[in-house]
């Protein structure tokens, strides 16, 4: 299981609704699918950055999990996603290779 990151933001080139009905139409289904994500435990956040156009998403769940969550968006939103590796096990794996490189220069 992973636990992901993902950045997203507004395609503008895709074909988004100008009538204003019609956008909150389309809005208002997209919110339907994330509301659902976060109550299934799928995402574990999703938040808007000031500008209106992005924001962020954090997601568990298998790798093909997380790749269908975000290509269910796809083209009106691109998402930029990354593994998420937590704190203490960085440092562990930071430590066991600073020591490792320490060890191959003492040869």
């Amino acid at each position: 299981m992973v636990r992901a990151m993902g950045l997203w933001r507004v395609n503008l080139a895709a074909s988004w609704p100008v009538d204003p009905a019609q956008a909150l139409e389309m809005n208002e289904m997209m919110w339907k699918v994330l509301d659902g994500l976060l109550k299934k435990g799928e995402l574990e956040e999703f938040g808007f950055f000031p500008d209106g156009y992005t924001g962020y998403v954090i997601a568990k769940g298998e790798a093909v999990d997380v790749f269908r969550n975000a290509s269910m968006f796809f083209p009106f939103i691109i998402t930029e996603t990354h593994d998420i590796i937590p704190f203490e096990k960085g440092k562990e794996i930071v430590r066991a290779v600073v020591k490792a490189q320490i060890a191959a220069m003492k040869k």
